[in-house]
């Protein structure tokens, strides 16, 4: 038998950390130390419930298939699991995120909406998603279709505008010698490729089709209704908090008198794979680190889950799995940010995971080869509280060893 002191000595030193910290744990930043580790297979298997002789046959898989540079980095429960890199890429190497930068510029609308509910906006500005987005970009005037009159925010934020987009040949924001990004976005020029956005191709609200000209426009509508650019925004109000140390954030247009420079809305969010993760493990606690509400917990909610019906896979700006379309294989609440050429951020809930791949490279890239593997990993439900009970059970029976030895 135990004594009463001994296992109250136990239950404080090991099983309350991991019983009632679960929720509040968030990483310092990389300068202070970063992500907690699982440092052993044992530790794979205990702290983060996943199997590790599994998790190494997916890193030799993605080794041996895919050249470099690019980073995966795989976070449960607080720990990371596992961090793999393609040849040359770092642990501080970062990666355009490509469109997965939509997401964040999602999530500042979201607190942009959150901070209109409190009236902190300047001239107590009240924005939410029946707002009309001309009413806030100037520069579009005299609008190129009086069609676009009808866009409002709701439209930018689903890809259902109405604006062109991929599917009529407007890919990115490709500007002619000493054209301007915003002018192609606003329907004022012709991208290279002699593509026009001046044209609705459906009534607002109607289609779905994603569109990087439709979201264009949020940036500007960000600012005129801030007066703060969306970059300098987010680092205030998220990535410092949270601790992003090392990102950087594009900023297109303003040049040969063009609109701008304003944040680049769509591309050219650049982090690490394991800053990129701590963005995940945000949105996995509804918003929260440690105490403290960062992105409004309503907007995260309405956000992951499908925003229309054109396309059920698209929330608010994030890919979604409400109807297990995406990824058949994971829960239904997982979403992730979305880029090229394999750029991925992963978030499921309610298995509290994260994974995050970054890279320059496949361009074409199945996802079959990551998120399914490592969903087959886990070998456990997301409940903290019976690993904690798990190893206090391990830690009792080691020290009954221990005790035997020496009677």
């Amino acid at each position: 038998m135990y004594s009463k002191s001994i296992v109250m000595a136990i239950f404080t030193a090991i099983v309350a950390p991991i019983l009632f910290a679960a929720d509040t744990y968030t990483p310092p930043p990389e300068s202070a130390g970063g992500w907690r580790w699982c440092k052993t297979p044992a530790e794979v298997r205990l702290l983060a419930g996943m199997d590790p002789e599994r998790l190494e046959l997916i890193k030799a898989r993605q080794l041996q298939l895919f050249a470099g540079p690019w980073q995966i980095v795989i976070i449960r429960k607080g720990y990371l699991v596992a961090e793999w890199y393609g040849v040359p890429a770092m642990p501080t190497t970062t990666f355009d995120g490509w469109s997965a930068t939509k997401s964040s510029t999602g999530i500042a609308f979201g607190l942009l909406m959150d901070d209109s509910r409190n009236h902190k906006l300047p001239h107590d500005a009240q924005i939410d998603l029946e707002t009309p987005v001309f009413q806030y970009v100037p520069e579009a005037f005299p609008l190129t279709d009086p069609g676009k009159s009808k866009i409002k925010l709701r439209h930018l934020l689903t890809m259902t505008s109405g604006i062109p987009g991929e599917d009529h040949g407007l890919i990115g924001l490709s500007a002619a010698p000493g054209g301007g990004d915003f002018e192609i976005a606003l329907g004022k020029q012709p991208n290279r490729f002699g593509k026009w956005a001046a044209k609705l191709t459906s009534e607002p609200g109607t289609l779905w089709e994603y569109s990087d000209a439709g979201f264009a426009h949020l940036s500007l509508l960000f600012y005129h209704a801030t007066g703060r650019e969306l970059s300098d925004f987010m680092k205030e109000r998220v990535f410092n908090p949270i601790g992003i140390e090392n990102f950087g954030w594009d900023r297109q247009g303003g040049v040969a008198g063009n609109i701008g420079p304003h944040t680049n809305p769509h591309s050219g969010l650049r982090f690490s794979a394991r800053d990129f993760a701590r963005l995940g493990y945000l949105m996995a606690h509804d918003g929260k680190w440690g105490e403290k509400q960062i992105v409004p917990s309503w907007w995260i909610e309405l956000a992951t889950k499908s925003s229309q019906k054109m396309n059920p896979d698209y929330g608010y700006t994030f890919w979604v799995n409400t109807s297990r379309g995406l990824w058949p294989t994971a829960p239904s609440d997982a979403f992730a940010f979305r880029g090229f050429t394999a750029s991925r951020l992963y978030v499921i809930p309610s298995l509290d995971l994260v994974v995050v791949r970054l890279g320059y490279a496949p361009q074409n890239w199945g996802e079959e080869n990551l998120l399914p593997a490592v969903l087959a990993t886990i070998t456990d439900s997301a409940n903290h509280q019976v690993y904690g009970w798990q190893l206090f059970e391990v830690t009792l029976r080691e020290i009954s060893f221990r005790l035997s030895l020496n009677e």
